[in-house]
């Protein structure tokens, strides 16, 4: 993403220069330009592509204050991940239910 930023902002400031030197040009519209032009759409721009990132980092520091409130119900402030690896669960020793096994 940040290649993009440091890209418009060169182009814009190029075509900041470039009204500069024109004949017809003025240093007041190669500013304008280049404000108008780079710096208000490009903070825009980082501003709404970093929401997921605040709203991931935000959702951390929650569930952190939720464990730190309450240590003995951290189990629940936790996002549970569910198992992707497509095997059976291993059946812990204390578990009352044994594993099922094919009859020979």
């Amino acid at each position: 993403m940040y290649i993009i930023v440091i890209a418009w902002i060169y182009v814009t400031l190029m075509m900041s220069v470039a009204e500069a030197n024109n004949t017809n040009g003025t240093l007041l519209g190669a500013i304008v330009t280049f404000i108008l032009y780079g710096i208000l759409p490009t903070a825009l721009m980082v501003y709404l592509m970093g929401a997921p990132k605040r709203n991931k980092a935000r959702k951390a520091k929650e569930a952190a204050w939720a464990i730190q409130k309450n240590p003995e119900d951290s189990d629940s402030a936790l996002p549970v991940e569910p198992d992707a690896s497509g095997h059976a669960t291993r059946v812990t020793p204390n578990c009352s239910v044994p594993p099922m096994r094919k009859e020979q």
